[in-house]
Parts: structure tokens; C-alpha cells; sequence
């Protein structure tokens, strides 16, 4: 690392520890930086003309833009996790200020469906059952599904609009499978940002976690100063899909250490 990219990853950190502009001197003493005040200064400049600190005044010190915190993650976040746990989870969304959601990745197969007196439909999992209504069209349609896995009939389900299935395989998931830890900051999210609807529902069914993959996500999905970073992991030992969502100047690196076993 040069002595550039240092000193804004330094003025990053120390930016996400204290939440305001931070000073060339102030800087120097936090991390007992050997080089001089007018030479940090310089290369805040530097990186000011780059794009990645900002200030608000002359006499002011920077602050660490959008595009050089979402930079600082993307190096930072590539983590390997094994297994978390899932009361400190819970604990540090808190402290932190995230929301975290998780699923649980269910292999499930549809194994047979039976017709009861042509009114309701039994939809038999290897692992659960599920009741939807009947009709001589849905009861062709699920034959066809025979030997596809949950996950599979739910995308497909939703593809075609056979909404009674969607909704009922939903249901079933979160009652079991869906939890969120730190609610209140995602109420937060919702109501400043002005989601519509149709999104809030997809956070809290968990079909936008059903359309990701590891990795970050910025203004795609979420508002311009917040990210998403999703996982496959285990928490207490059960393989899920984890989604963590909050500001980018959160410390998610005092928030991974504390809840990886």
C-alpha cells in the first residue's frame, strides 16, 4: 500500500470511528502517522482532486466521499465466513446500527401432490406440506413440478402467477425459515428513502435476498449512502443466505469480527 492509499484508508477508518471531518494534525496523533501535518495535507489534497475526500470549507477537515467508502468495502468485505453466532448477530446489528436478514437454504424436493375431494391440493415436500386451493389446471401444472426443488417452484410460481402457490410457499418459508434482526433500522431505511410497496414487501417475504448472490450491492438496490453485502453461511450451524444492509459508514469490520466464530 502507498503512502497515498494509506493515509485514505487511515482517514477512512478514523471517519467511521468519530463521524466527522478529519484534520491533517488530528490524523497524525490518531494513528501515530510518522509523516509531517503539511505532508498528510498534501496528499489530502491529492485525493480531494481525485474525488475520494471531500471538504466543506478551507479550514475544515475532509470527509471520505460515496465513491471511497463503497471503494474501502469492496477491498475489505471479501470475507471467508464459517459459522455465526446467532445471539451475537443479533447483538451487534444493534450496537453497529445494520439489519440483517437471513434464510435459511432449504434443499426441499416436491415429492407428490394428492387432491382432496377437488377442493384443496396437498403439495408434499420432503420436508413440509403445504395446502392451496384446487383447480384441474394448478393440479396439471404442480404434476409437471414432481421432483423440482422448493426454491425452483417458488421462482416458477412467481414467473407464471400461479400466486396461490407463490403466497403459500412464502408463508411457509418465513413462519420457519426468515428472521430479521434489527428491524427498527430497516424501518428507518424505509421511511426515509420513501420505498414503494412492492419493495418492502420484497425485504420482508425475502424475495430480494431469493435474487442474490455473495457479494456488495450499492445504488441499485439501495439508497446512495447505504450497501447491502450478502453471504452464504452458516449461523449456529444452519446453511443460510445472509443479507446485511446500513449505512456504508458503518463499521462492518468491528461487526464481522465480533459475530464469525
Amino acid at each position: 500500500m502507498d503512502k497515498k492509499e494509506f493515509l485514505l484508508h487511515s482517514i477512512i477508518k478514523a471517519y467511521i470511528k468519530h463521524l466527522e471531518p478529519i484534520g491533517s494534525s488530528q490524523l497524525k496523533s490518531m494513528y501515530d502517522i510518522s509523516y509531517s501535518p503539511a505532508t498528510i495535507r498534501g496528499y489530502f489534497k491529492k485525493l480531494g482532486d481525485e474525488g475520494y475526500l471531500a471538504q466543506e470549507h478551507i479550514s475544515s477537515g475532509r470527509t471520505p466521499t460515496i465513491e471511497a467508502l463503497k471503494e474501502y468495502w469492496a477491498k475489505r468485505l471479501n470475507l471467508k465466513l464459517e459459522n455465526i453466532d446467532k445471539r451475537a448477530l443479533e447483538y451487534f446489528a444493534k450496537e453497529v446500527g445494520v439489519s440483517v436478514f437471513i434464510k435459511k437454504e432449504r434443499n426441499d424436493v416436491l415429492e407428490a401432490i394428492e387432491n382432496i375431494k377437488d377442493k384443496n391440493m396437498l403439495l408434499i415436500f420432503s420436508d413440509i406440506v403445504i395446502t392451496v386451493k384446487f383447480s384441474s389446471a394448478l393440479f396439471r401444472f404442480m404434476s409437471d413440478m414432481i421432483g423440482l426443488t422448493l426454491n425452483d417452484i417458488l421462482k416458477i410460481s412467481k414467473e407464471v402467477g400461479a400466486h396461490d402457490v407463490y403466497e403459500s410457499l412464502i408463508m411457509q418459508i418465513q413462519n420457519k425459515d426468515y428472521e430479521i434482526f434489527n428491524y427498527k433500522n430497516f424501518l428507518t431505511l424505509v421511511s426515509e428513502y420513501d420505498y414503494d410497496e412492492e419493495t418492502i414487501k420484497d425485504f420482508l417475504k425475502g424475495t430480494l435476498l431469493d435474487a442474490m448472490t455473495d457479494g456488495l450491492y450499492f445504488e441499485s438496490i439501495f439508497p446512495t449512502e447505504y450497501m447491502g453485502v450478502c453471504h452464504y453461511c452458516k449461523v449456529d450451524g444452519e446453511e443460510v443466505k445472509m443479507l446485511v444492509v446500513g449505512q456504508l459508514a458503518k463499521d462492518y469490520e468491528y461487526f464481522y469480527k465480533n459475530i464469525n466464530l
